[in-house]
């Protein structure tokens, strides 16, 4: 290759980058990216898809700050640039103006929804008025007057708007320096004023977020197998996690299926939750307060049962994805019906569900059990014992326990499940008699500012780890009643309760942990280093997630489950690791499983002091039976799945007017005809207009 090949090269190479530069450039001067923003995102069943997605390039429109209800006619209708993204405060996000702006979807482009710092003073939950109808126990065999919240009400706040489907974007802005841009953009460019419409150039959002799956669970599953690529796109994958379960007693984990002379007592709590829009799910008082409750009492209940162990086993069971059809619950359930987990329902004695705890009235909490049941005299008398053990438990503590007073359903619960099986005792505790206490049940405004967790001003992060607040001492309160109530339903001895208290400073930690911040010293102390990155400097999100791995409230459990129920070991890190006390140790990994943490740092040192934990800590998997089966149909179990999507974004700019797009559209065209006219022009008559005069072949000097 010559020289001046060579120089075109480097040429050709310098223009394209910057070109490019330019363009980038250009881009940035156009566009101003927002940095915070969270979707709602589509998630489909068996019978009907719900959520929000944009078109494939995006859903541009122009903004519109709505400023209240009766406003909401200008982008319905006397708007004179539709379509319309509008902006909505959190007050104005209620399921009348949202059904407005579904109903004129061709004059809106979409929504933005501006997150506020602090909670609204009135309920708002966008979940339905009666969770989980159709997969609870309660169906037309069992007892149709029960069904369908026919009786009970659980919800009424309940407006269903998770459960509606959008043909547009909806986006959740944080209230920041992006919104007060936007916010100015449209004061300057878009607001009418005195009446008259806005002139251009006027301020615009562009919201992505194309959802690959369409129409039902069974569509989508039947897209993903088809393959007519090497890789194949999948389109949604099923709603799941792992449950973590951990017993009193050792249980062979290998074998499975039912166990001789083995009787356990399930003591379960939920740890998912959800709101409206995607990875938003603080889930304080729906789950928070009753895993946080477990977790404490199964703390309290390691040395007394370590020095007087009771008869039967208690098997501490955390369920994921129960918001969703009771995920986890029926999974577990489905594994004991087919000899898949350590022990079977005939290897069960009772139930005893936490549900939410965290707003009680008065210090009651309300024990709840199935009417239907109890007419078996067997199951009957066990619940009249289950209930006279946690009102004995609750004695001498700032708790009182109750049943309900009247015949009613369970309310949602994990143990709904247990009983579409089969009769077997039980009692969900909650802190409400009927209806929720809680007034944001599935919302993000579910948080730690709901439970009243706060700290006094000045407080650096690590300082607000250990004070303790109101909240973490009522609910150590109940984690000791529940601790008490469970070691005498196992059939310990009650001179043992005094010696039975939950720990306030490891409830004033999981809280902090779960609702303020999981990045914190000693949620760091309790994992292995490669899990450091699953922490962050914001509260826990609890929606399930997909069935590909597991979540971080799952793996934050799992961990302190097993610090707060096992104990350290003394053995090196690859025998840990390889699940083994020694080399030589082959039996111990079917009854004990073995984490290696890396522990606390030592004074004037960054060095952390790991160690092993041994424990019977695991995990199951928490997928709905549906998708093993393939029964994408299913009306007994959840078939739940998520799309996936390629983009998740949004951005501002201005746009001009129609007229004015058309016309530069018109130049451009004409430009370009014109230099190919030109360009025509010039090729024809080459030979005259870049003709030299020539020397003759012959001549010569």
């Amino acid at each position: 290759m010559d020289l001046l090949s060579n120089k075109w090269i480097v040429n050709l190479l310098v223009c394209c980058l910057f070109i490019g530069v330019g363009c980038n450039s250009v881009e940035k001067k156009i566009y101003v990216h927002l940095n915070y923003t969270v979707p709602c995102v589509r998630l489909l069943n068996a019978t009907h898809q719900i959520g929000c997605q944009s078109h494939l390039s995006g859903n541009v429109g122009v903004l519109h700050v709505l400023e209240s209800e009766e406003n909401v006619d200008w982008v319905l209708r006397s708007g004179p640039n539709p379509p319309y993204l509008v902006i909505l405060e959190s007050p104005l996000f209620t399921r009348s103006i949202m059904m407005k702006l579904k109903n004129a979807s061709s004059r809106v482009a979409g929504v933005a929804v501006v997150a506020p710092s602090a909670n609204p003073l009135e309920g708002v939950s966008p979940h339905t008025t009666c969770p989980n109808e159709n997969t609870g126990v309660y169906t037309e065999k069992y007892d149709p007057s029960l069904a369908h919240c026919n009786v009970t009400v659980w919800n009424p706040l309940g407006s269903g708007l998770s459960y509606e489907q959008f043909d547009f974007p909806i986006f959740s802005l944080k209230d920041d320096n992006d919104t007060q841009v936007i916010r100015q953009c449209y004061m300057d460019h878009n607001r009418a004023v005195n009446g008259s419409s806005p002139q251009y150039p006027l301020c615009a959002m562009q919201l992505y977020s194309h959802m690959s799956a369409v129409t039902d669970t069974a569509t989508c599953m039947r897209r993903n197998d088809i393959n007519f690529s090497i890789s194949p796109e999948m389109v949604c994958d099923p709603l799941g996690d792992y449950n973590v379960w951990a017993s009193t007693r050792p249980i062979n984990n290998t074998a499975k299926g039912h166990k001789m002379w083995e009787s356990v007592v399930i003591a379960a709590a939920r740890l998912d939750s959800r709101s409206f829009f995607f990875e938003v799910a603080p889930g304080a008082e729906s789950g928070v307060s009753g895993f946080v409750t477990l977790l404490a009492a199964a703390h309290a209940l390691r040395n007394p049962i370590q020095v007087a162990p009771p008869n039967r086993t208690i098997l501490y069971t955390f369920f994921q994805g129960e918001t969703f059809d009771y995920i986890g619950s029926s999974r577990m359930v489905y594994d004991m019906q087919n000899n898949q987990f350590a022990v079977d329902l005939d290897n069960v004695h009772s139930v005893l569900e936490i549900g939410q705890v965290g707003l009680r009235a008065n210090s009651k909490l309300w024990l709840h059990s199935d009417p239907v049941s109890r007419k078996n005299n067997s199951v009957n008398a066990e619940v009249m014992k289950l209930i006279e053990s946690l009102q004995s438990a609750s004695a001498g503590l700032n708790v009182t326990v109750n049943e309900t007073g009247f015949s009613q359903p369970l309310p949602p619960s994990s143990f709904q499940r247990f009983l579409r099986a089969r009769p077997i005792p039980g009692v969900v505790i909650e802190d409400h008699q009927s209806a929720f206490t809680n007034r944001f049940y599935e919302s993000m405004y579910d948080n730690a500012e709901y439970l009243n967790i706060s700290y006094p001003p000045n407080l650096t992060p690590e300082e607000q780890l250990v004070s303790v607040t109101d909240t973490a001492m009522a609910l150590t309160e109940v984690a000791t009643m529940v601790a008490r109530a469970l070691y005498i339903q196992a059939g310990g001895a009650e001179t043992q309760l005094k010696n039975i208290n939950a720990d306030r400073n490891i409830v004033t930690r999981m809280l902090y942990g779960f609702l303020v911040r999981s990045n914190n010293s000693w949620f760091q102390e309790l994992i292995p280093s490669d899990l450091m990155s699953h922490l962050a400097d914001r509260p826990t999100n609890f929606y399930v997630g997909v069935a590909q791995q597991s979540s971080e409230p799952t793996l934050l459990v799992k961990y302190l489950l097993a610090n707060l129920t096992g104990s350290p070991t003394n053995i090196s890190q690859d025998n840990c690791q390889n699940q083994r006390e020694d080399e030589k140790d082959t039996e111990s990994k079917h009854m004990y499983s073995y984490m290696w943490v890396q522990g606390a740092s030592p004074p004037n040192s960054t060095k952390r002091e790991g160690f092993c934990v041994r424990s019977t800590v695991r995990l199951s998997k928490a997928l709905s039976p549906a998708f093993d089966l393939r029964e994408y149909t299913s009306k007994d179990y959840s078939t739940w799945t998520e799309s996936r999507w390629k983009s998740i974004k949004g951005r501002i700019f201005l746009v001009a007017s129609h007229d004015l797009e058309m016309l530069t559209l018109g130049v451009g065209v004409a430009v370009l005809l014109a230099s190919l006219l030109l360009t025509y022009i010039m090729s024809s008559k080459a030979d005259i207009l870049f003709s030299s005069g020539r020397e003759p072949a012959n001549a010569t000097y």
